[in-house]
């Protein structure tokens, strides 16, 4: 049985488009309440009614509220979408997702997903069926949830050169991220204060250790610079080793710390590269990002053209990331009535990616040294030994002393101007082996210098 709904007489006559959802979570329910209570909006913005056909599930057994009729559920998901003229997927995962799309663009039918992982991961696949059956691929779900951000990059800005997109993408680690400047507290009891209240899932690996952000940056850096860039490109950090100190650190410098992914075109006596890359980041307070408080995302944009351009609002939550979804749909099937299709892959450009240690930054390092004089002048002599120059330092003694009990700690925290990443790799490597420097605290890059 399928879900139509009722419609007025002015739409009774149109064509009707045949939809199948995989997947009845928190966004694939609100998804199907959307279709239902704004079918006939829906159906006059497309030309076309939208004629739910089936929802595929793992387990039919599950009451899944009034927007989800038990008649349409069904396990057998292979059958539904070669029956369907558009496939929503909201499944998640690699596979069967992956197969699942391809087989319903192979008997004909056009895609909204907003699955990042297999896009970041797959996108080729997926690009490729939809030039080879004459379909459309959409999924301005899978980067920042209800902002409207992958139609502007591949359509608004396409007469535009993209120079560099920073993105807080991921609401959990910002919420995490802002507990910790708000209140002061450590990384573990924000982490449970987010799961508490919903903004981290009870494993939420993906999230804190970049995963989730390293996958929308693989699709920002390929979008914006006509490249296929993959998850295996993007050099990830998490924020699982932040602390109370770093945040400390970084009120003192006038920053704030976000987790963010960067992609940007660099400019080096190798030519033009591009870089997708994700890690915690100390931002001045005046940039528009280190305002970006609890769950939400932002992204900020730099073009020639257009100049600086800001996206803001919610990343995440089942009624948000449906809402681009429907977008999406509106806009697939609006082709399917026409008999055209949509954007496809731009991929001309095909520029190399640059290593992460040919790129240059500044950073924040802090550092428990031995309190003894000579210290500061050894420190400073290894990092100008690799060519890296200090913009300020901060020092303070600590009450312990070290393990033999008798010379007293310090703690040193160094921000320095640009420099390559390789050479301060080197330069925490000859720290690391030294007697002076008893640990390496936190490396942390400084954006806006």
């Amino acid at each position: 049985m399928s879900q139509t709904s009722p419609g007025s007489p002015l739409t009774q006559g149109l064509p009707t488009l045949r939809v199948a959802v995989l997947g009845a979570g928190t966004v694939g329910t609100e998804v199907l309440r959307l279709i239902s209570q704004q079918g006939e909006d829906l159906a006059h913005r497309i030309g076309a009614r939208l004629e739910v056909i089936g929802v595929a599930v793992r387990d039919l057994t599950r009451d899944r509220g009034e927007h989800v009729p038990a008649e349409l559920l069904t396990e057998d998901a292979s059958a539904l979408v070669q029956q369907a003229d558009l496939v929503i997927e909201v499944m998640g995962g690699i596979e069967p997702a992956r197969g699942l799309l391809l087989d319903a663009m192979a008997h004909g039918a056009s895609v909204v997903t907003a699955n990042k992982a297999l896009l970041a991961q797959d996108g080729a696949s997926l690009y490729e069926a939809a030039d080879t059956h004459g379909v459309d691929l959409y999924f301005e779900a899978a980067v920042a949830g209800a902002i409207p951000l992958v139609r502007p990059v591949r359509e608004s800005l396409a007469g535009d050169r993209i120079q560099r997109v920073l993105g807080i993408v991921n609401g959990t680690t910002n919420y995490i991220l802002d507990a910790m400047t708000r209140t002061g507290v450590g990384f573990d009891e924000a982490l449970a204060a987010a799961q508490e209240l919903g903004y981290a899932e009870a494993d939420p690996t993906a999230d804190v250790q970049g995963h989730d952000a390293a996958a929308k940056a693989s699709i920002l850096a390929s979008l914006a610079f006509h490249s296929r860039v993959r998850l295996s490109d993007v050099y990830c950090e998490g924020i699982t080793e932040v602390t109370a100190q770093d945040i400390a650190a970084a009120g003192r410098m006038g920053r704030t710390l976000k987790l963010l992914s960067i992609v940007e075109r660099v400019r080096d006596e190798s030519g033009e590269r591009i870089s997708a890359r994700v890690y915690p980041v100390l931002l001045p307070d005046s940039h528009p990002l280190s305002s970006v408080s609890e769950a939400y995302n932002a992204v900020f944009i730099e073009a020639d053209a257009a100049g600086s351009l800001m996206f803001y609002g919610q990343g995440a939550g089942g009624a948000p990331t449906a809402s681009a979804i429907l977008g999406d749909v509106v806009s697939a099937a609006r082709q399917r009535v026409r008999g055209g299709v949509g954007p496809r892959e731009s991929r001309y450009a095909e520029l190399d990616l640059i290593p992460l240690d040919d790129l240059r930054n500044a950073f924040y390092i802090s550092l428990t040294v031995q309190d003894r004089p000579g210290v500061l002048a050894e420190i400073a002599g290894t990092l100008s030994g690799y060519g890296i120059s200090i913009s300020t330092i901060h020092q303070e003694l600590l009450d312990q002393q070290d393990d033999g009990g008798e010379q007293a700690l310090a703690h040193i925290g160094i921000s320095t101007h640009h420099a390559l990443e390789s050479a301060m790799t080197a330069a925490l490597d000859v720290f690391s082996s030294t007697s002076t420097v008893l640990s390496i605290d936190s490396v942390l890059r400084i954006e806006g210098e």
